[in-house]
């Protein structure tokens, strides 16, 4: 390249459309649809996009909204919308196809007819053959022979659009036959030749082999973006050991730019990724922007194979952001456990980090340490004291019942419990991950105590039982003499349970001491444990546990106490 001559001022152009790209990108669609439009260069604008990138801000501003945009995409990226929508698995949505037709068609007639033939014109015969029926009339056969449901536009060759369900029971035209129409007889126009043989070729294609091949070729277009098929997309979750990766060679990002394509690199997945946890905060600290432009490229494609693994169609910028932050969350996960330092790791770390190791493995890393708590999960409940005792998870309580929930999903969530409004989201960071397996932890600690204890629960379908008030109330029982039975408190029983726990009438009232040392004491005697085994296992439940009855009655007098809101204690009403 001569950096004195043409090409200067080519790179030059490429990076003032960069910049106006990525201004765009950030706005909201109609002021981002209207900021292209006013521009004078608007169709290089737009063929500037990246296709993930125009998809997204297609399906944000609505396909019938985005007409003025459409109209001004590149050949290229309305290729990659019919590949992106017209699929489902390995079969062609002819509903889609045809929606989708009926927008460009809309959009720019003229040249989509230019577009079926020179670029989709296998795919587009292979849509004809599930939707049309073609008839010759012989040099003596009468056109009243066809019926009123065939037309012509040569008098030579008879076609008859086949009805859809629905026309079956209306008897009205669809809106597939009037797209098939004007396409028919715009293609004709355009070149007659091309379109007796297009005709002619769809009604003796083999449907099975045409659809697999135009199949065939769709992946390979959309594996050059990452967009995998899924039994190799779902690799990515194959988890990966942090020393396995350290021992492999490093990835080669070259920092020349001789030879560079002028391909267009998505900027979306990135400019969502900046401000998650440390890879966004990283991304801010490569240089030069060329190294940037491979990492993107790259993050892109990752965030791409996850969609065709996960097999959830994307189509809008904040369904993009929850892939996006999956992608994060894994990578911040894999890049602290590669560090194995501080929380949080050195940017400046994490950039070099990024830039030595592929994302993809980096995300193995991540994902493979919540799939080991995962399985870990599993190999305990399948031998575990609940279990053998036919107890849901609900045993477990609200808090743990959500951590254990999560981590025994197919693909292990984190229990957020709506602090960012939302049940359960994926892991964001080490912190998390340890999180869950300290519950998990204590869940398989007090499962022991409990499989010590040796009570027999079963023939009681009419308690609702949970950890807390199974041992409450065995102990309650035996705290005011009566039988250690898994059987129901009396209210009055009850109080006078309430009455030996608090320290003085003055509220809030606190748990004696003395009552914490007599149940430690029972536990002891029940599960043959030392009494400071126990607090080593399960201390800090038990403490929880007494903490949990202060904050619940601890300002509850005696007389306003109602079995229907105790839950912590089994109470007959």
């Amino acid at each position: 390249m001569d950096p004195n001559g043409t090409d200067k001022i080519i790179l030059a152009k490429r990076a003032d459309l960069r910049r106006h790209r990525e201004k765009i990108l950030s706005l909201p669609p109609e002021k981002a649809l209207q900021k292209i439009l006013d521009r004078t260069d608007a169709a290089p604008l737009v063929h500037s996009f990246s296709e993930e990138d125009l998809y997204f801000l297609v399906h944000d501003l609505g396909p019938q909204d985005a007409l003025p945009l459409i109209r001004l995409a590149s050949n290229r990226q309305w290729t990659f919308m019919i590949d992106a929508e017209a699929w489902e698995k390995d079969r062609l949505n002819l509903t889609q196809t045809e929606r989708w037709l009926e927008l460009l068609l809309r959009a720019d007639p003229e040249r989509l007819i230019q577009w079926v033939v020179e670029e989709i014109k296998e795919l587009f015969e292979f849509y004809l053959s599930k939707n049309i029926e073609l008839r010759i009339r012989e040099h003596d056969q009468d056109p009243s022979d066809f019926g009123r449901s065939y037309f012509t536009f040569d008098d030579k060759l008879y076609i008859k659009i086949l009805d859809s369900p629905d026309e079956r029971v209306t008897g009205k035209d669809s809106r597939k036959k009037k797209v098939i129409k004007i396409l028919l007889k715009r293609l004709a126009s355009y070149d007659y030749v091309t379109f007796q043989g297009i005709l002619l070729e769809s009604s003796c294609i083999l449907p099975a082999e045409t659809e697999e091949e135009e199949y065939r070729l769709r992946n390979v277009r959309l594996a050059e973006k990452g967009f995998l098929p899924f039994d190799e997309a779902v690799g990515i979750y194959q988890p990966i050991a942090p020393e396995d990766l350290t021992k492999r060679r490093a990835k080669v990002i070259s920092k020349k730019n001789r030879h560079e394509p002028l391909l267009p690199v998505p900027i979306l997945h990135s400019q969502i990724a900046v401000g998650e946890h440390f890879f966004g905060d990283a991304l801010t600290r490569i240089e030069p922007e060329r190294v940037l432009d491979k990492l993107r490229l790259e993050f892109a494609g990752l965030c791409n194979r996850i969609i065709s693994a996960d097999q959830d169609p994307i189509r809008h910028r904040e369904q993009l952001r929850a892939i996006v932050e999956k992608a994060c969350g894994y990578i911040n996960i894999g890049i602290q456990r590669l560090l194995d330092g501080p929380e949080p790791p050195d940017p400046n770390h994490t950039a070099a980090l990024v830039k030595r190791f592929p994302l993809s493995d980096i995300f193995r890393v991540g994902f493979g340490q919540v799939l080991e708590l995962k399985w870990r999960a599993e190999r305990w409940r399948k031998q575990s004291w609940f279990e053998l005792h036919g107890l849901s998870l609900s045993f477990w309580g609200e808090h743990w019942l959500g951590v254990l929930g999560g981590l025994l999903l197919k693909k292990p969530k984190y229990f957020d419990n709506y602090k960012t409004g939302v049940l359960y989201r994926e892991f964001r960071c080490q912190h998390e991950v340890e999180a869950s397996a300290n519950v998990l932890d204590d869940i398989m600690a007090f499962d022991g105590i409990l499989s010590l204890m040796q009570e027999k629960i079963s023939g009681r379908p009419d308690m609702f039982l949970t950890y807390k008030n199974l041992v409450l109330t065995l102990w309650a029982r035996r705290l005011i003499g009566l039988s250690e039975t898994l059987s129901p408190l009396t209210p009055k029983e009850f109080k006078k349970v309430f009455h030996l726990l608090w320290t003085s009438k003055r509220l809030p009232r606190r748990i004696r001491f003395s009552i914490k040392m007599s149940f430690l004491n029972w536990l002891s005697g029940r599960t043959g444990l030392m009494p400071f085994e126990i607090s080593e296992r399960v201390g800090g439940t038990i403490e929880n546990l007494f903490n949990e009855i202060e904050s619940e009655y601890g300002q509850v007098s005696i007389k306003d106490l109602d079995p229907r809101y105790i839950l912590l204690f089994i109470i007959s009403r």
